[in-house]
């Protein structure tokens, strides 16, 4: 039986180019979803009863609020793999899911406000779910700012590892906010021991949205990845031979 060395993947000469036919499907993949999940949300999902046309903002929110929660484990998942085996590109793919788990979690706290408006009558509240969701922002804006901040590639990947490893106990904080204390965010309206609390539409528009917002998740990174490794492996010999095919 023939077995499949994953060692090999972690090249990043071998990994670029599979990066970047992925990230055109999952593209057009994200793109396709879009259109499907905002047609339910928007046109076909019910009004709501009780929060009227304002509760379409969850088609956006609670996706974006879901991806920016997975995409910090995902994220810290991968530092720490670059960590104990010391790979470029683990440390790499922790670099390139920064950037959208931060823009996971800015639509998130955004978004939030715009329903928290006409739902609770302000903008934003110190609610235990905002405020550990506005420190995942923080950790996501930390862990970008410490990379940058040490010249030394190899030394930057370490401690915005340790960082991100260290920021991960805040994300059950996020999710069992709501149950720990007594808050003005509602609790959840999908779970996997519960029937959904909506209509199937509703729930439909809101799946197909957070799948969107996962391929797009991995398009980008996977676009951005390949950009940190011309960026980081500049000298290596695969990419000028990259370099000089582009020319020819």
């Amino acid at each position: 039986m023939m077995r499949m060395n994953w060692f090999l993947w972690s090249s990043p000469a071998v990994f670029y180019p599979v990066a970047g036919r992925l990230a055109q499907v999952f593209a057009v993949l994200a793109a396709l979803l879009a259109i499907a999940g905002l047609w339910v949300g928007f046109f076909v999902a019910p009004t709501d009863a009780v929060q009227g046309e304002a509760y379409r903002i969850i088609f956006v929110h609670v996706p974006a609020s879901w991806m920016s929660m997975f995409i910090y484990l995902v994220m810290a998942a991968w530092a720490g793999a670059g960590l104990v085996w010391n790979t470029r590109l683990s440390a790499m793919m922790a670099q390139a899911l920064a950037p959208t788990g931060a823009l996971m979690a800015v639509l998130s706290l955004a978004t939030g406000s715009l329903w928290g408006r006409p739902m609770w009558g302000t903008w934003w509240v110190w609610d235990a779910r905002l405020t550990s969701e506005l420190i995942l922002l923080f950790l996501y804006l930390g862990f970008m700012a410490l990379h940058s901040a040490i010249e030394d590639r190899r030394r930057a990947d370490k401690a915005a590892a340790i960082l991100a490893l260290v920021g991960v106990v805040n994300v059950p904080v996020i999710y069992f906010s709501v149950k720990w204390w007594n808050t003005l965010h509602q609790g959840a309206s999908v779970s996997l021991t519960k029937s959904p609390a909506m209509a199937t539409t509703m729930l439909t528009g809101m799946l197909i949205m957070a799948l969107c917002f996962w391929a797009y998740a991995i398009a980008v990174a996977l676009w951005r990845v390949r950009a940190i490794m011309l960026e980081r492996e500049v000298h290596a010999h695969w990419v000028h031979a990259l370099v000089n095919k582009e020319r020819a």
